[in-house]
Formats: C-alpha cells, sequence, structure tokens
C-alpha cells in the first residue's frame, strides 16, 4: 500500500512537471522578424522614446497657453519688527524718535494670477523644435528596427547554419566510424598497415571535437536568438525554416539593378534631421535678441488679526485685484549673444558638412553592397560545386582505400576536403542571406 501510494505521489509530480513546462515558440524567419520588432528589448525603447517626445510636445505648447497659479501665505511674528519714527510727529521733542509697530501680528493672504504669453520669439522656435524631436524620434525608431531585423535574420541564419553543421558532422561521425571499424578489422586480420588505421583514428578525433564544439555552439546560437527575440533564454525555439530554402528564396537579382535614392534611406533622413535642428538652434539664439511680452491679472484676498481667528465667520476680508503686461526687452549681454549665435552657425554648417558625407558614403556603401551581394551569390553557385566534387572524390577514394589502391593519408585528405567544402558550403549560404538584408537596408527595398 505504501508503494503504491509513493508510486501515485512521483506520477503526479512528474505529470505536473510535464505540464508547468512552457510550450516551445515556433517560428518562421518572417515571424521572427514580426514578433522581434514588437518585443525586443531596443523597440520597446524606442517606442517609449515616441511617446516621451509626444508628451514633450505638448509640453512645449502648453508654455504658450493661459497660465493659472494660486498661493495662500500665512504670516505670524513672533515678534514684530519695531520701526522709528521721528517723536516730532506725535507731538515730541525734535530729535527724539518714537518706537512703533505696523501692522498686525497675523495675517494671511490668498491670490490667484492669470497670465497669458503674447509674444516670445524663443517659445516660437521651441514649438517647431518639438516637431523636429518628434521626427528624430520617429527616424530613431526606423533605424532601431532595421537593426532589429538585420539581428534576427542573423542570429535565425546563425542558429540554422549551427543546426545543419551538428547534422553533418554526425553523419561524418557515422561514415568514418563505420570506415574505422571496418579497417580495424582488416588490420587485426593482417591485411593492412597500422598507419591506415591511426591515420583514421586522427580524422575521427578531429571531427568528434568538432562535433561537441558544433553542439556547443548551436546551444549559444539559440540563445543569441532569443535575446534578439526578447524573450527568455530558456525558452525552447523550434524553426519552420532550412538554410537552402531561405538561401534560394534570398537570390534575387533583380535587387543588383534596382537604383539607390536617397532620399529613401534613414541614415539620410537623420542627417537631414541633424540638420534641420542645427538650423532652428541658429534661429534660436537670433529669437533671443527680440522682447518677449506677456499679459497678467491677479486677484486676492487679505485677513489680519492679533490672533488666529481667520476661519471665524466674522473675520474681514480685503479684496485685491491688478492688470498688467510685461515687456522684457534685451539690450546688451556684452556680445555673449552674438558668440553663441555664431557657434550655432558653426554648428549648422557642421551638419551641412555631415550631410554631404553622409550621402556620398551612402553612394559608395550601396556600390560596395551590390558588389557583396552578387559575389556571395557567385562563392553559393561555386561552394555547392565544389561540394558536388568533393563528395564524388571522397567516395571513389573510399572504394579505392578499402579496395587497396589508395592510402589512408589519400583518404584523409579526400574526407578533410569533404568536411571543409560543407562548412563553406553552409557559410555561403548564410553569407547570401546576410548580404542581401545588407543591401536592402540601405535600397530601402523592403
Amino acid at each position: 500500500m505504501r508503494n503504491k501510494i509513493l508510486y501515485l505521489l512521483f506520477s503526479f509530480l512528474f505529470l505536473f512537471q510535464g505540464f508547468s513546462q512552457e510550450e516551445p515558440k515556433t517560428f518562421t524567419l518572417n515571424e521572427a522578424i514580426t514578433y522581434a520588432l514588437q518585443h525586443n528589448y531596443s523597440a520597446i525603447n524606442a517606442q517609449h522614446t515616441i511617446d516621451n517626445a509626444k508628451k514633450k510636445k505638448w509640453e512645449t505648447t502648453a508654455i504658450g497657453l493661459p497660465q493659472i497659479n494660486a498661493s495662500i501665505d500665512y504670516q505670524n511674528w513672533l515678534k514684530q519688527q519695531v520701526s522709528l519714527i521721528p517723536a516730532e510727529f506725535f507731538g515730541g521733542n525734535k530729535g527724539e524718535f518714537a518706537e512703533v509697530t505696523f501692522g498686525t501680528k497675523q495675517n494671511i493672504n490668498a491670490s490667484a494670477t492669470l497670465s497669458q504669453l503674447l509674444f516670445d520669439g524663443s517659445y516660437l522656435v521651441a514649438l517647431q523644435s518639438t516637431k523636429v524631436f518628434l521626427e528624430i524620434s520617429k527616424n530613431a525608431k526606423v533605424k532601431t528596427d532595421l537593426e532589429i531585423k538585420k539581428a534576427v535574420i542573423n542570429a535565425y541564419g546563425n542558429v540554422l547554419l549551427a543546426e545543419e553543421s551538428v547534422l553533418i558532422l554526425k553523419k561524418n561521425k557515422a561514415t568514418l566510424q563505420k570506415t574505422l571499424h571496418e579497417t580495424q578489422q582488416i588490420y587485426e586480420n593482417g591485411l593492412t598497415e597500422e598507419e591506415s588505421v591511426e591515420q583514421l583514428q586522427i580524422t575521427y578525433s578531429s571531427i568528434e571535437n568538432s562535433l561537441k564544439n558544433a553542439t556547443r555552439l548551436k546551444e549559444l546560437s539559440y540563445k543569441m536568438l532569443n535575446i534578439t527575440l526578447g524573450i527568455d533564454l530558456d525558452q525552447t525555439l523550434v524553426l519552420k525554416d532550412n538554410l537552402e530554402t531561405l538561401t534560394l528564396q534570398n537570390i534575387d537579382f533583380k535587387l543588383l539593378a534596382k537604383s539607390f535614392n536617397l532620399e529613401n534611406n534613414i541614415d539620410i533622413k537623420i542627417a537631414k534631421n541633424s540638420k534641420r535642428s542645427k538650423e532652428l538652434l541658429l534661429k534660436l539664439e537670433r529669437s533671443k535678441s527680440l522682447p518677449s511680452l506677456t499679459a497678467f491679472i491677479n486677484g486676492g484676498y487679505s485677513g489680519f488679526g492679533e490672533n488666529f481667528e481667520f476661519l471665524n465667520t466674522n473675520q474681514r476680508w480685503f479684496g485685491s485685484s491688478l492688470l498688467g503686461v510685461s515687456l522684457n526687452v534685451p539690450v546688451f549681454s556684452s556680445y555673449s549673444r552674438a558668440s553663441k549665435t555664431a557657434q550655432a552657425k558653426i554648428n549648422l554648417e557642421i551638419a551641412k558638412t555631415e550631410l554631404t558625407q553622409t550621402e556620398q558614403q551612402l553612394k559608395l556603401q550601396t556600390a560596395s553592397a551590390k558588389s557583396d551581394y552578387q559575389f556571395s551569390i557567385e562563392q553559393y553557385q561555386t561552394k555547392k560545386q565544389n561540394l558536388d566534387l568533393a563528395e564524388r572524390i571522397e567516395k571513389k577514394n573510399q572504394i579505392k582505400f578499402k579496395e587497396g589502391i589508395s592510402s589512408s593519408f589519400e583518404l584523409r585528405q579526400a574526407q578533410t576536403q569533404l568536411y571543409t567544402s560543407q562548412q563553406e558550403y553552409l557559410q555561403a549560404m548564410l553569407d547570401v542571406i546576410l548580404k542581401k538584408v545588407a543591401l536592402e537596408t540601405l535600397l530601402n527595398s523592403k
């Protein structure tokens, strides 16, 4: 009975553990990109920056809207201030002073002020600046999204590369293990030299180490993809796409003929934002020499007494109101404003130069990206042909070795050439995918 209870308990715990584990998340490459654009940590912060810019825009706009401020001041003179007045005012002797105190020991004042900014050049520039700041934030979000897309494709591709590498190495290990076992038996029967076994053992050890390393890299690649997607490191992922299919989908010769439009490039937009912001800073410095005009109306009540009786219904309150206009005119700043204006002009010229430099650099980068993309396609085709050749050479040497026509050294050379061709082919496929997204980013084709 006791054993039965323990069995049921352990069965329940095992079942509970199975249900508590999270379901694996499955992604195609496009699904992974879409998910990352919403959940990647940088994407989230970029959206927060846009939201903050919108709030900043309203904060600046509100400066030019009516402002109401209210205040209540309570004063209690622990010892009232004494003033000296000539005694002769009260019929006293000339040259003598009488000690008097003015006002009551306690008083309270409550007032409210409505103010309205009528004109301020700095405020007008600030309104324009908030629009530019919001545009900068939106462009930064676009730039962030493009970088996230590239990072997801890179991480997704590296996972597929690691998966394929592990599968190939396992297959190579199994094939080599079989050859080594057969050669060992032949050697034990005295039909081949010991060197043949040793050569195969060297190759086997190398493949075994490569497989262990590829397995570790596979685990790291998954974790890197998790971080890029913005999910927990321990979340299990299942990728729907495979490396070869993605490579074929990313071969697009029409992309090589597409012209480069500067206006569509996000780096140009950011550089123009920088230039526009410098123009506004220059405008701001110039506006500081203009006068500012503010109107206000104030109203309030004051109460006085020797004791705190302000809450009584018979307390007397004295009202007051004031209407006014304040004009502030900058006159002379010892050339401080002129110096700041000159600095703003220099910064604007720097921004113009940087914009021109960015345009030229992007043209060069686009030409280079097209060349890299075309080369990656050519490399993929070449590496695929080389792999086919390496596989045939290795098979021929396997047959020759088993028939005693070729040596183990020649077989090892053929195997090493095959293994190298396999890895180069995998890397060539990944390069096609990565070079295409780099070119698409510059051309803004997607």
